[in-house]
């Protein structure tokens, strides 16, 4: 009787444990910026090399002092290492690309920037400001080397983003000089919680 009370208590503990490593939540970045806060939520299980490289550049404050150098409106706002005076910092070497098992380039989706390499992602992201499933991996990608890696969806602000992508452009500085913002907007912050 003793070895099935243990053999029984020994399962509810797995699976309260089984159960409680379910519900801890995803982690949470928030992008505190001039124009308001945006709070996205990680997706680590779905991407992992995406948000461990993305948490990485936020904790070595990488992000903090950037702005948002890309405003296409209907489209996406892009930062990542660009500061005020359009110069841009020094990253850390690319990382692969993890579209395989990401989410859709869906409205509120945060996204890794690259060039035309898969696996030249650095600290460059972007935040879709429509559905954009053109950004997704192609159907027929059996080697993971198409589209952008979504890491994420804002959980609040979105209205902040919103405001963001109606700000003046033509700012003329950065890769898109055409997209920048006329005024700064700038990343204040970027915290992990």
């Amino acid at each position: 009787m003793i070895k099935k009370t243990a053999a029984v208590f020994a399962l509810a503990v797995l699976f309260v444990a089984g159960d409680a490593a379910a519900q801890t939540p995803a982690p949470r970045a928030t992008i505190q910026t001039s124009m308001g806060n945006i709070v996205v939520e990680l997706d680590a299980g779905h991407t992992p090399a995406t948000v461990a490289n993305f948490t990485r550049y936020a904790m070595e404050g990488h992000f903090d002092g950037t702005v948002i150098y890309r405003v296409v409106p209907g489209f996406v706002i892009q930062a990542g290492s660009i500061d005020a005076q359009g110069m841009s910092r020094s990253v850390h070497e690319p990382i692969p690309l993890e579209t395989a098992n990401a989410s859709s380039n869906l409205r509120g989706s945060i996204s890794m920037a690259r060039a035309d390499d898969p696996a030249s992602a650095t600290a460059e992201f972007f935040i879709n400001l429509a559905d954009n499933s053109g950004l997704d991996r192609q159907p027929d990608d059996h080697d993971n080397k198409t589209g952008y890696a979504s890491f994420g969806h804002v959980v609040e602000g979105m209205d902040v983003v919103d405001r963001i992508a109606m700000v003046p452009l033509m700012g003329g500085q950065g890769p898109f000089p055409d997209a920048d913002p006329a005024m700064p907007v700038t990343i204040v912050k970027v915290t992990i919680q």
